[in-house]
């Protein structure tokens, strides 16, 4: 799969990623992320935003290309840590992006900060394609640690039959469905 950068300064740039038969990350499909970017454009331009289960980078790098101020990149795998650098170092992209090895579920500390846009879009299953339900535990992770400002919004991506419950200080305020994938919004509860 050929994964490109659908707006801003990169437009058209392709990122590296994982051979098409490596099923360890799941890109967003370029409909997916396209209709996302439509729903936030606005918060974009100067803000800072945080990718978590980063991936390859792809959305935090579409976020710098349309004028995001900065991007944290928060992954575990070693294998998106080094891909994340090669496609921000590609792009010139050093300056605005911080690159984090970091387990959401249960190191959340080291990305705590305030941030204008989340993302999240944690994998489905693991390598036994058992189904992992990690939505949850990183949402409630993102009121313990405060990150979002009253005026945040925090979007994860998740498969349709993952639960995920009501997360108090939170509120799901719009859900887009892409197939098997859901697309929740979600703002501070104030």
């Amino acid at each position: 799969m050929t994964l490109k950068v659908i707006a801003g300064d990169a437009r058209g740039r392709t990122l590296k990623t994982l051979p098409q038969d490596d099923l360890s990350i799941r890109p967003m499909l370029g409909r997916m992320k396209k209709s996302v970017f439509d729903i936030i454009q606005f918060k974009i331009p100067g803000c800072k935003f945080l990718d978590l289960f980063a991936g390859v980078g792809q959305v935090g790098i579409e976020a710098l290309s349309r004028g995001a101020g900065s991007a944290v990149f928060a992954e575990l795998s070693d294998i998106s840590l080094r891909l994340i650098k090669h496609n921000v170092n590609m792009l010139g992209y050093n300056d605005r992006a911080k690159i984090v090895k970091c387990n959401v579920i249960t190191r959340f500390e080291q990305i705590a900060d305030k941030y204008d846009i989340v993302f999240m879009g944690p994998p489905y299953v693991d390598a036994n394609k058992k189904a992992l339900s990690l939505t949850y535990p990183v949402l409630k992770n993102a009121v313990r640690y405060g990150i979002l400002k009253d005026d945040s919004v925090l979007i994860a991506q998740k498969h349709i039959k993952e639960p995920v419950g009501k997360v108090t200080g939170l509120d799901n305020f719009r859900t887009e469905k892409y197939g098997d994938t859901v697309v929740l919004f979600y703002k501070k509860a104030i």
